[in-house]
């Protein structure tokens, strides 16, 4: 059951990985703006993963302007190109693959460990230096416009997913099985390393240690946040519940690009869904048990109120309409995936950083979640 930390209740904001599809939860947040027209951010708690650690830091930086933040946003998502989040460019991709072709061919007599990533992510790392003000981030949380923001990341060193918090002295560390916390003044690096996708992207160094992707091991994203205070939680997916159909049944092998959107797909995805299930039955466990009862508990339980907002069309069917756009070095490389033009939709959704796509991933997060404004309104009324 939850466990009711010590401090104020909070509106929170629940932000999951997904890459591209980080976009999503873009257009929704600026729906969001216009529903609710605040001046400033609604969700005091923040937590994320991955893509959405980056969406989540930006509006914890931003917090005294909901409006501008959603709408610095929107401009982060439309105008990506892929060679602002990693290198396209031949020399660099060839660098890579050249690195992975001597570890798995020659690494048995020469040593092995050159090859670190299939992508080169420097571009991102200058793109959040240079787009996210860290230090915002502490001055909100001092002026009580942010209680919390965690962001989650996988140690390659215990296998444990670290969720490194900045926020009030009312939230203490917590460690449950597989999982911990860690108080920490958020640099981009605590981004980088939410969101480097295993093998795609490279690992990032914090304090001695390296760190991936905390989808990888964040099997309740929900967590964090009601760690540091939130009771009443908006959480923004990136698949909907009912995926595209496949065209017919696969007759052949798995390509290594099928087999990565797969993988994806449980990283990003599936945990959230299992994780909003479990919340209902909890939810429901406590709404049977007298209140008397609640109270003598040793510690505390409570209900949490839990909105979720979804993509109404699947993103892979989105993406194979912009692969024309992409660097031809890129193609390349995801065609030696296994990529094609009826194969390989999973991954290309989630690694296709083109304006085209995701401008059409951030206008379907706009239009779901506008669509449900009556919905969102009710939810989130004081």
């Amino acid at each position: 059951m939850f466990e009711r930390p010590t401090m104020e209740r909070a509106n929170g904001l629940v932000l999951t990985g997904g890459g591209a599809r980080g976009a999503y939860q873009a257009g929704a947040l600026l729906a969001l703006a216009e529903i609710l027209r605040v001046r400033h951010l609604p969700f005091s708690v923040l937590a994320g993963s991955s893509a959405g650690s980056i969406n989540a830091a930006f509006l914890a930086a931003r917090a005294d302007d909901f409006g501008r933040a959603t709408r610095d946003l929107a401009d982060l998502w439309t105008s990506l190109e892929p060679q602002r989040v990693f290198r396209t460019d031949l020399p660099a991709l060839a660098k890579t693959a050249g690195e992975w072709v001597i570890d798995l061919g020659l690494g048995g007599f020469i040593g092995t460990g050159r090859g670190k990533s299939l992508l080169d992510t420097s571009p991102l790392r200058e793109l959040i230096t240079t787009r996210l003000d860290t230090h915002a981030i502490a001055r909100h949380i001092a002026h009580g416009l942010v209680q919390g923001l965690g962001v989650s990341a996988t140690s390659y060193q215990t296998g444990f997913v670290v969720t490194f918090f900045q926020g009030a002295d009312t939230i203490t560390p917590w460690s449950r099985i597989s999982r911990t916390a860690i108080r920490a003044d958020l640099e981009a690096a605590h981004i980088l390393a939410s969101s480097a996708i295993p093998f795609f992207f490279p690992a990032v160094e914090i304090d001695g240690a390296w760190y991936g992707d905390g989808s990888v091991r964040l099997g309740t994203p929900l967590s964090p946040a009601i760690r540091m205070g939130a009771n009443r939680i908006v959480a923004i997916g990136v698949r909907p519940l009912v995926p595209a159909p496949t065209k017919e049944a696969q007759g052949h092998y798995p390509t290594a690009a099928e087999a990565a959107g797969v993988l994806l797909n449980a990283l990003f995805v599936d945990s959230l869904e299992a994780d909003v299930e479990r919340a209902d039955r909890i939810n429901q466990t406590v709404g049977l048990i007298p209140e008397a009862l609640l109270a003598k508990h040793a510690t505390p339980l409570h209900s949490i109120s839990l909105l979720v907002l979804r993509p109404s069309v699947d993103p892979q069917s989105l993406v194979l309409r912009t692969l024309d756009r992409f660097p031809a070095a890129l193609k390349h490389l995801f065609r030696g995936l296994g990529s094609s033009d009826d194969s390989g939709w999973e991954l290309l959704s989630y690694l296709g950083f083109d304006g085209v796509y995701t401008t059409r991933l951030f206008e379907l997060g706009y239009d779901d979640t506008l669509a449900r404004s009556d919905e969102v309104t009710a939810f989130l009324a004081d």
